[in-house]
């Protein structure tokens, strides 16, 4: 990451699953809402227009909570290897701030490594949060993707 002050948050994964279909779980919205978000979270709706400066929005409904809506718009778009965006929260917390999300994917033997990349981050709790959330999805993501394999086999 270069030094520009900014927190970044960056993580990888290798799931057992081949890069389109990697990237078409994380592009359609009926495959979204199998694994994003926290364990226990639910994704409610989404609103979804895969294209260069289309947007995007998201209801979450927590287990014990309100829901609440995260958006942005799309910046870069190059199926099956890259996906860019930013992301923003409705009424959010003092402390958010859009952030800019990077995912290239790239096959790895018969699967695909994600590497992940937030950055724009105002503070380091922030950043703990994205962390945590982001954690719980890719492993909640790998486990879909897993079964479906299973089911093949």
């Amino acid at each position: 990451m270069a030094d520009s002050g900014e927190l970044t948050l960056q993580l990888h994964r290798v799931v057992a699953a081949p890069c389109p279909e990697v990237f078409r779980a994380c592009t359609e919205p009926d495959e979204i809402a199998q694994w994003w978000g926290p364990q226990g979270f639910t994704t409610r709706h989404i609103d979804l227009d895969l294209r260069v400066g289309g947007a995007y929005r998201f209801a979450m409904q927590p287990p014990d909570g309100e829901v609440f809506y995260l958006f942005g718009e799309f910046r870069a778009i190059d199926p099956p290897a890259l996906l860019e965006y930013t992301f923003r929260y409705e009424d959010p917390d003092p402390d958010d701030r859009e952030t800019l999300v990077t995912l290239a994917f790239r096959e790895v033997g018969e699967g695909t490594e994600i590497s992940f990349v937030q950055s724009g981050f105002a503070t380091e709790a922030r950043r703990a949060l994205h962390d945590d959330g982001w954690t719980d999805s890719f492993d909640r993501l790998r486990d879909v993707l897993s079964s479906r394999r299973g089911d093949q086999e």
